[in-house]
């Protein structure tokens, strides 16, 4: 069992009491020795000694102070390194569903894919998670708000629809407002919960502008999220060389990486690329486990407990039945 330490370590003084008993025990088996040695009448004493002296006399008294030693460690209150779902956090779910998404480079669509893998992340995603989902291409749209529920979520991924353009820091500077909003209602005395932004996209920014520094860029946004403690996990999904025909004209749609890492970089999150759909798959489940649950230092004395319980019990019953008394 891993610990990490102790609760009230000064239980451990118990354990002095522990060794009396241990050391009293011994004293009293030899002294019982010395007795029984001092009876002169060796016939008489085959007739009236217990014919069972042998080691296993001794087992209950031994399973008891066994017992009394997990107790000990017990009450002493071990802690441990678990898991703990963050039940009060909200995750906004940004897709990008411009043109460039269509790509057949990623089997069926890079959009098909994306939908496929952002579906199973939802319903695998920790139950008390507020989550939220905003498309963009041209504009963001908020499609659905933070909630518990993952069936509208579902639904909207299967209704997301291709359109022009891609404003990145809109969609960010979107998913920080809905955050915000949705933070001020559900805030309690802890303030208000973590929240994280999921940006998958595949393409460089276009609206307003190019250049992701403009006010309403995607460096800009994610400088906001940082100031907010709302770092964003992007997703890189495409492959380079890709193209979508536009009016009979293949126009090439590589993947941009550079811009999606600084976003990440700037806003204190994760950078994430993948190149398939399986890939896709793989780093919605690492993004998943690391917002569903964070690591807390937690009780861990009722497993000891329960132990020590049960070897307690043991002793006693095979004291009963072995020298016919509790040891």
């Amino acid at each position: 069992m891993s610990l990490s330490g102790f609760a009230d370590p000064w239980w451990f003084l118990l354990l002095l009491a522990v060794a009396a008993l241990v050391s009293g025990y011994v004293v009293v088996q030899r002294r019982r020795r010395r007795h029984v040695m001092r009876f002169t009448n060796l016939a008489m004493l085959d007739k009236v000694a217990p014919k069972r002296q042998n080691w296993w006399r001794h087992g209950p008294a031994a399973v008891l102070g066994v017992a009394l030693l997990v107790l000990t460690v017990a009450l002493a209150g071990p802690t441990a390194e678990q898991k703990v779902p963050r039940n009060r956090a909200i995750v906004m779910l940004v897709i990008d569903t411009s043109q460039s998404m269509k790509a057949t480079d990623v089997r069926p669509t890079r959009i098909g894919a994306a939908k496929v893998a952002a579906k199973s992340f939802v319903t695998d995603l920790t139950p008390g998670i507020n989550l939220g989902l905003i498309s963009f291409a041209g504009s963001a749209v908020t499609l659905v708000s933070p909630t518990t529920d993952r069936g509208p979520v579902v639904s909207s991924i299967d209704s997301l629809k291709l359109a022009d353009s891609t404003a990145t820091g809109e969609a960010i500077f979107s998913a920080l407002h809905t955050i915000k909003s949705f933070g001020e209602v559900v805030s309690g005395p802890d303030g208000p919960p973590p929240a994280r932004i999921v940006l998958m996209s595949d393409g460089k920014q276009t609206v307003p502008t190019w250049n992701p520094d403009d006010p309403r860029g995607g460096f800009t946004a994610a400088r906001q999220a940082k100031k907010q403690g709302v770092p964003v996990s992007t997703i890189s999904f495409g492959t380079m060389g890709a193209s979508v025909d536009v009016d009979g004209t293949p126009v090439p749609v590589d993947v941009d990486d550079e811009s999606l890492h600084e976003i990440a970089n700037l806003s204190g999150g994760n950078f994430f690329k993948a190149a398939s759909a399986d890939e896709l798959k793989k780093v919605y489940d690492t993004i998943g486990e690391q917002i569903g649950y964070e690591k807390r230092v937690a009780d861990a004395s009722r497993p000891w407990l329960i132990f020590g319980t049960v070897l307690a019990i043991i002793a006693a019953a095979g004291a009963i039945g072995l020298n016919q008394r509790v040891p």
